[in-house]
């Protein structure tokens, strides 16, 4: 293979089939090539990255859509738009998850490099371009799921080319995607309000004492909010933070919500990363779960809830059939959605910027689930998260 750039066809399916199935193998060669970022763009991700896209197009038109019994078609206008912008987010998402990951290599001990950050994200994103195939039957569309391999292409990258220490490779990765994840929320707010080539534009860094990050015609993140999130991993990984016992998450369940019993209960433990608890409540036909999860190095803190305060990021969508909000509101990260016709919802917030509680299932309104939430004593958990 061509050590300097992946240029014909034929290097293009040895350098993804290498990636794909030799990462370790793989890195170091990707680490000592010298191809520029632009010659990656156009001779990996722009070919690679155009799979999902395509493959959406030609399934949306061939078999339509369905869902609980309901089937459409997309007009051939709407489904070429929405694969063009598809394609286009797609591109600016590489170049601000190769800022993010560039910025948080040091904070885990290893080398900012935008180069090499570039290669970790292009072709770590290996196997989320490939999974995109299964666009063109959209009822296997649940195998895309096999594209989440990327993040483990992403770890096992991130030693050869960030020089991040081995021991703090899990928490780089996992940071580097939940600080992802959020501004990707906003990532097409951002396409459509900034002019230029994709990447060009789309972030820059303001220094000050605290340090920004700055998304033209969006607002500025605070980076010691990432940099927070990042010490809060490895405290985590030396065992410093540790979450909370089962059976105490188990006792901030009530015995019983207004007029709802509680039937059970289950516990979970996520090792260092987490533990959770859930009870079932019933009151007639109704029912619902209320799920306290404590996650001490990744939801809560300023690293998830903090960007998404900055972004102002919420996305919202409703029709005649119910809503959907997820995002930041009132200055608290909030997920809740409500199904009018099943009279089922979910509704869950973040506490103490560490506990996930929601609680989801079939209620008269969604002001029941929100009950639920709130039986959860804020200042129990704030007391735990010390």
């Amino acid at each position: 293979m061509d050590n300097d750039s992946v240029s014909a066809g034929a290097s293009l399916i040895e350098r993804a089939k290498a990636i794909i199935l030799k990462p370790n193998e793989e890195w170091p060669r990707v680490e000592a090539e010298t191809s520029s970022q632009i010659d990656i763009l156009k001779n990996y991700v722009l070919p690679l990255a155009a799979i999902g896209p395509i493959a959406a197009f030609i399934g949306g038109q061939i078999f339509g859509y369905g869902v609980l019994g309901i089937s459409w078609r997309p007009s051939f206008m709407s489904a070429l738009s929405q694969g063009i912008v598809s394609f286009v987010l797609t591109i600016v998402s590489i170049f601000a998850l190769a800022w993010i990951a560039n910025f948080l290599a040091e904070k885990f001990g290893g080398q900012s490099n935008s180069l090499s950050a570039f290669k970790l994200v292009a072709y770590g994103s290996t196997a989320g371009f490939l999974a995109g195939i299964f666009g063109l039957i959209p009822s296997l569309g649940f195998f895309s799921l096999l594209g989440l391999y990327s993040i483990y292409l992403f770890y096992t990258g991130a030693t050869p080319l960030m020089k991040v220490p081995q021991e703090k490779t899990l928490g780089y990765t996992v940071v580097t995607f939940l600080c992802a994840i959020v501004l990707f929320m906003v990532v097409g707010l951002v396409a459509s309000k900034v002019v230029g080539p994709p990447g060009a534009g789309i972030i820059s860094e303001s220094r000050s004492d605290s340090g920004t990050l700055t998304i033209p015609g969006v607002g500025s993140i605070d980076t010691d909010k990432m940099e927070e999130a990042a010490e809060r991993m490895e405290k985590v990984q030396r065992g410093e933070i540790k979450p909370v016992p089962l059976e105490t998450l188990k006792g901030m369940l009530p015995p019983a919500i207004g007029s709802f019993e509680r039937t059970g209960v289950s516990t979970q433990t996520l090792g260092p990363m987490g533990a959770m608890a859930e009870g079932a409540y019933k009151a007639g036909d109704y029912q619902f779960e209320l799920e306290v999860r404590d996650m001490p190095g990744i939801i809560g803190m300023a690293g998830l809830g903090g960007i998404a305060a900055a972004l102002g990021g919420e996305r919202t969508e409703e029709d005649e059939n119910g809503y959907e909000r997820v995002g930041v509101h009132d200055g608290e990260w909030r997920n809740e959605k409500w199904d009018i016709s099943g009279s089922r919802g979910r509704y869950g917030v973040i506490m103490a910027e560490r506990f996930q509680v929601e609680a989801s299932g079939h209620v008269e309104s969604i002001d029941v689930l929100k009950a639920a939430v709130a039986a959860i004593d804020e200042d129990d958990l704030e007391d735990l998260a010390e």
